[in-house]
């Protein structure tokens, strides 16, 4: 009887799941023209009223969310100001005064009470305690990486190494190794993680209407605004688009840049350090895993997902984890792609979803139906989402 090594399994492993995805994109490209042509019947040619469109569909969900719920952070600004629950709310009273102070002052300065909170805002995966810093804590892209915690119950540490903290379970195992599902794997690599932002990021617009970074951003500051001057995630930041925007825009007290990808985290490193109008203090980068994130419970304000949830392994254990970690009023908001009006047509799509997620480690979502009933069994409310073709950005909150 023949005996198969380790490493003819690994590519005969490798393979299948190449052939596999050489099979979805084939079919993704021979209806991306139909879906194109569609698209354009119902809308201009012009970029730019395609995304006034989207745009306005953001406006409507708004409006619309703000009428139905009006507990929720879409209310209209001018009714929370004027609300009794604004007044009792410290939460939103320090949205109020970032947004102020953000107008007339970049690069707000952290008052003690934010400092403190920042402090207590790194935890241990494996406890969820809190970690004490050796010395005093620095939040900035060069310190924080040769900072070292420890956590006050497991009593193990954490270290970095010269671009990020490292805070995932197996942090500091010499021997033990764990199975990592394909689609981790494939943004581990060095490779993936030199074109991320030289092509592959950029083929999302072809083929799944991704309006790309800077007009994503610009959809997203809605949603984002009772967090302004509070902390926020970029989860899955892969080499620091959004990371970047948000360090930039000068309206959060602390940006986490959060990848499983060593090399992601080195390419996120680079690119902060090629720009100059990026102030590195109060961000930082952090190696963790989306299903056990090393941050307290009820501490985060904001947490981004920018084409990541179809990436993550378990997608309802990771936003299970956000959700965990959320301020109560906290925001949670993602983009990722819907295979639905053309593709719906593929023979045997679902359980073919259903072999390509066990054998890569990633997950499809054939509607935005679907994103909906993941965000409300994982505690989260006032879901909205705005599509543009395959594009879905969803926005949803923790309960106050």
């Amino acid at each position: 009887m023949r005996i198969k090594s380790k490493g003819q399994k690994t590519i005969k492993s490798s393979l299948y799941i190449l052939f596999i995805y050489l099979f979805i994109y084939i079919y993704f490209f021979f209806f991306v023209f139909v879906d194109i042509e569609t698209t354009r019947r119902r809308t201009t040619p012009s970029n730019e009223t395609e995304m006034a469109t989207i745009a306005a569909a953001a406006a409507a969900n708004l409006s619309a969310a703000s009428r139905l719920n009006t507990r929720g952070f879409f209310k209209p600004l001018s009714s929370i100001f004027n609300s009794s629950r604004f007044r009792n709310s410290s939460t939103n009273i320090r949205a109020l005064s970032a947004i102020a102070t953000v107008g007339t002052k970049s690069g707000t300065d952290l008052n003690e009470n934010e400092t403190k909170a920042n402090n207590q805002l790194l935890a241990c995966p494996i406890c969820h305690d809190m970690l004490i810093w050796n010395g005093d804590p620095v939040f900035s892209v060069d310190a924080t990486p040769k900072s070292i915690l420890n956590c006050t119950t497991c009593k193990k540490a954490y270290t970095g190494n010269e671009t990020h903290l490292d805070l995932t379970l197996t942090s500091g195992s010499k021997k033990y190794s764990e199975y990592v599902p394909a689609s981790s794997e494939l943004f581990r690599s060095p490779v993936v993680s030199f074109l991320y932002e030289r092509g592959w990021r950029q083929a999302f617009s072809v083929w799944g209407g991704f309006p790309g970074p800077e007009k994503e951003f610009e959809m997203m500051k809605d949603y984002l605004k009772p967090a302004i001057g509070g902390s926020i995630i970029d989860a899955s930041c892969a080499s620091g688009l959004f990371s970047r925007l948000f360090a930039k825009s000068g309206q959060f007290s602390l940006v986490v840049a959060l990848d499983f990808s060593e090399s992601m985290l080195k390419q996120c490193y680079d690119f902060i350090k090629q720009e100059d109008n990026i102030s590195q203090e109060n961000l930082i980068l952090v190696r963790a895993d989306i299903a056990r994130l090393p941050f307290a419970s009820n501490s985060i304000d904001a947490v981004h997902a920018g084409a990541a949830l179809h990436c993550w392994p378990s997608p309802s254990a990771g936003v299970a984890e956000i959700s965990r970690i959320l301020r109560p009023g906290g925001v949670f908001v993602a983009t990722t792609y819907v295979v639905d009006g053309p593709y719906s047509f593929i023979p045997f799509l679902s359980p073919l979803r259903q072999n390509i997620g066990q054998i890569s480690g990633s997950h499809i979502f054939l509607s935005d139906r679907e994103l909906k009933d993941l965000c409300s069994t994982c505690g989260l409310v006032d879901y909205t989402c705005v599509r543009n073709r395959r594009f879905v950005m969803i926005s949803a909150r923790k309960p106050n």
